[in-house]
């Protein structure tokens, strides 16, 4: 099967390209500005710089994507916790992971208390975006396409999460 991948840049211009991350346009909105929330962690970009990869920072502190397919925890099966990359707030159980086809890590279900959402309306559609409620990291989006029990799926990018296994320390 041939995929091929539609990138955008800042100019929300789409372009066919191979490079490992999507590129989120920048929406001028007060519903999406983030220096209107307060989290329990805050640290400033250099901070933020400091403690994440360049490509996890693009991520979860610019809001990029990474390219589908790319990430390991997508085949992720033993049995444990996904946590936020950030801040190492548990945020999925893999009971409530399942296999969405999308090329992201899905689950049907966040902890409690683990994520906050907000209206997301680039690329000319609006979706629900999640994010850490500790730190405030963009984690994906929620989708009304899931299975059962609740119908959600939410579709995160694995650059956005660290896997612990049960049993680990």
């Amino acid at each position: 099967m041939n995929r091929r991948f539609f990138l955008y840049g800042s100019t929300g211009a789409a372009i066919v390209a191979g490079l490992p991350l999507l590129a989120r346009q920048d929406i001028a909105s007060p519903a999406m500005a983030k220096d209107k929330d307060q989290f329990e962690i805050e640290k400033t970009e250099a901070e933020w710089r400091e403690i994440l990869t360049p490509e996890r920072y693009k991520v979860l502190r610019e809001e990029a994507t990474e390219r589908a397919f790319t990430s390991a925890l997508n085949d992720e099966k033993r049995a444990g916790t996904f946590h936020c990359a950030g801040c190492d707030l548990p945020l999925y159980s893999s009971q409530t992971k399942f296999e969405s086809g999308t090329g992201w890590p899905s689950f049907w279900e966040a902890l409690p208390d683990a994520i906050g959402t907000r209206m997301d309306r680039s690329f000319f559609m609006v979706r629900t975006e999640c994010h850490c409620s500790r730190c405030g990291g963009h984690l994906g989006h929620i989708f009304d396409d899931g299975p059962p029990p609740t119908g959600k799926r939410h579709c995160i990018n694995g650059l956005a999460l660290t896997f612990k296994p049960s049993g680990a320390a």
